[in-house]
């Protein structure tokens, strides 16, 4: 499957007290049950007017059919190519794992 980054614009969503924000998870979830195993929900994070949720798919179709079901808008949906954090910038590009020429 393919990684996705949704990016849902929901007005004051960051204002959400954890009781609503468990609502919203659980009816995300009964749409990820009625749709089967082709989506995932990996995790979500949450902004003042906006979440920006990450998923696994087989592909945008599906994600957007997720939208449908659980009333969520995919205002933006992004395939992710690759991932990099800090520990990236210390790995060696040819593959030799740190060995120092010589």
């Amino acid at each position: 499957m393919k990684k996705y980054i949704i990016e849902r614009e929901i007005p004051n969503v960051g204002s959400l007290d954890p009781e609503q924000l468990r609502e919203a998870a659980a009816k995300s979830n009964q749409a990820l049950r009625d749709l089967g195993p082709d989506i995932q929900w990996q995790e979500s994070f949450v902004a003042a007017d906006k979440t920006f949720c990450v998923y696994l798919a087989k592909d945008e179709a599906i994600i957007h059919r997720h939208a449908e079901l659980s009333g969520f808008p995919a205002s933006k949906v992004t395939e992710i190519c690759n991932i990099i954090g800090p520990a990236t910038g210390a790995q060696p590009v040819d593959g030799s794992a740190g060995n120092a020429p010589g």
